[in-house]
């Protein structure tokens, strides 16, 4: 045997298109090469793979010309995933395992100088790729270093198995040998993989912690019921970022399916942990990022914040201190849930459905409208700084609310608030009336479900129309407005949209002074 043919997958973007490895061992000068579109990591393979095979007491062709083809041809392949099937390719061209059992499995896996496999990116993209294959026909079970193996298992109804080294995978795949009496050797199984336990998640910061502020705490369990995105503006100190730490635990929890999406981004930027399965991502990027590190992009295309947020919180604090293209870079998918990387060769789409909450002063000094300082910028100055905030991307923002500097003998005198375990039983019960109603959270309302799930009476219709025009909003301020007035009216229960839930949604879209 001279070929042997190898089953892995690659990455692109959030799929995990298959790859061939082909392995031809021939007479010749002794050379190792390495065709397919292969990166710089995969063409070091080489040399990991040698060494790999040798400490583990297994035999390399070094008299040999090896020719090793990642097929297709045409698909870019990254990182060290190939190892694994690089090197059960080379061993199986030299007639030592047994082929159709190989072609029953997948692999993919990095491998240290010793032979151990380490974990790869992506493995909850692979078990997903290999479960939608599974309508067209036999699905090939996987096999994948531990810790990657726990993770792909959260996806249900795949065959999984974990190794730890490369003699396990060679020993469950040898050749059956006989012995002087004629008794076949029995092979090792490759055990199989179960997801790991969830961890039990630590106390989310309580909303009671956050004295006073009711309004901005009404404004949380608004968006939390109809997955609005939030401003809040005021000056410094007065617990805007304490209720943005606090905003998920008011969050249902993630369905099955939320949690295998979220999951699924997570695991392509290594920084999933199975043990925190179906627990909701809040990422809190610093200011200073890129657009790029706030939207993706690079070579190969990596998911950004937006997209690790998935199903989760996105908290923006000191929103116009970040730069402008990055702010800019959000517009599009806070109105689609997803974001397309394109670059000169390659081309990503990534799923993006975050929730906003951001955070600002209301001037470069922090107190503008702050009763208890005076304000020390000009006018101009207020005006250039809260122009950091393009028009655009403010009329997207469903929910802005003032957070008010509150003297310190107020919060002493404040009654303790209420706590977020009822808070979050209120936003779960209306958020439930929604998604019977119309399959989908008042966010997302667009077209013709939204004229018929936010039909307003006679005289609230003109109330709104007469606000709208004297405000000068745009059609999609108009509509948001209607979103947030269906949540509230969720919320109280009603199953129709009354005026004062449309006045007070339209309280929401004044928060700058």
């Amino acid at each position: 045997m001279t070929l042997a043919v190898v089953h892995s997958r690659a990455l692109d973007g959030l799929d995990a298109p298959e790859v061939t490895v082909e392995v031809h061992l021939a007479n010749g000068l002794p050379s190792f090469t390495l065709v397919g579109l292969a990166d710089t990591e995969v063409k070091e393979a080489r040399e990991r793979v040698r060494a790999a095979l040798q400490t583990s007491g297994l035999a390399f062709p070094h008299n040999k010309r090896i020719t090793v083809n990642l097929a297709p041809a045409d698909l870019p392949k990254e990182s060290g995933r190939f190892d694994l099937p690089i090197a059960l390719g080379i061993i199986a061209a030299q007639g030592e395992l047994d082929l159709q059992r190989l072609a029953r499995f997948e692999f993919a896996g990095e491998l240290s100088l010793a032979g151990e496999l380490r974990p790869v990116r992506g493995a909850l993209a692979m078990a997903l790729a290999l479960q939608a294959r599974g309508s067209g026909g036999p699905v090939r079970a996987l096999v994948l270093p531990q810790a990657s193996a726990e993770e792909a298992a959260l996806v249900d109804g795949l065959e999984i198995h974990s190794a730890r080294h490369l003699l396990d995978v060679v020993q469950a795949l040898r050749r059956e040998n006989v012995d002087g009496a004629g008794n076949a050797a029995p092979r090792e199984p490759l055990p199989r993989a179960m997801p790991p336990r969830a961890e039990a998640a630590d106390a989310p910061p309580d909303l009671r912690d956050v004295k006073g502020q009711a309004g901005a705490k009404r404004a949380l369990e608004i968006a939390a019921t109809g997955g609005h995105s939030l401003l809040m503006v005021g000056p410094p100190g007065t617990g805007k970022s304490m209720l943005a730490q606090r905003f998920a635990g008011l969050l249902p929890p993630l369905s099955a399916q939320e949690a295998l999406e979220s999951a699924a981004v997570l695991s392509i930027s290594g920084s999933f942990r199975p043990a925190r399965w179906r627990q909701r991502v809040l990422r809190s990027p610093h200011h200073g990022a890129s657009s790029v590190a706030l939207v993706g992009g690079g070579s190969p295309p990596r998911p950004g914040e937006i997209s690790l947020a998935h199903h989760g919180v996105l908290f923006l604090d000191e929103l116009p201190e970040f730069p402008r293209s990055a702010l800019e870079a959000l517009r599009e998918p806070m109105e689609t849930g997803r974001i397309t990387i394109s670059r000169a060769a390659r081309q990503a789409d990534f799923p993006a459905r975050f929730q906003l909450i951001a955070a600002m002063n209301p001037c470069p000094c922090g107190h503008l409208g702050n009763p208890q300082r005076a304000c020390r910028c000009s006018p101009d100055l207020v005006l250039r700084y809260q122009s950091r905030i393009s028009g655009p991307l403010l009329d997207r923002i469903d929910l802005q609310v003032e957070v008010p500097a509150l003297p310190a003998e107020a919060l002493a005198a404040a009654p303790d608030g209420e706590p977020s375990a009822p808070i979050a039983l209120r936003v779960q019960a209306a958020q439930q009336r929604a998604l019977a109603r119309q399959g989908c959270r008042n966010a997302q309302l667009a077209g013709d479900a939204l004229d018929r799930h936010c039909v307003l009476d006679a005289a609230t219709a003109g109330f709104l129309r007469a606000v709208s025009a004297k405000l000068g909003w745009s059609a999609r301020s108009f509509h948001r407005v209607l979103r947030v007035a269906r949540s509230i009216a969720d919320l109280a229960g009603r199953a129709a949209i009354d005026g004062p839930d449309i006045a007070e949604a339209i309280q929401y879209r004044r928060a700058l002074p």
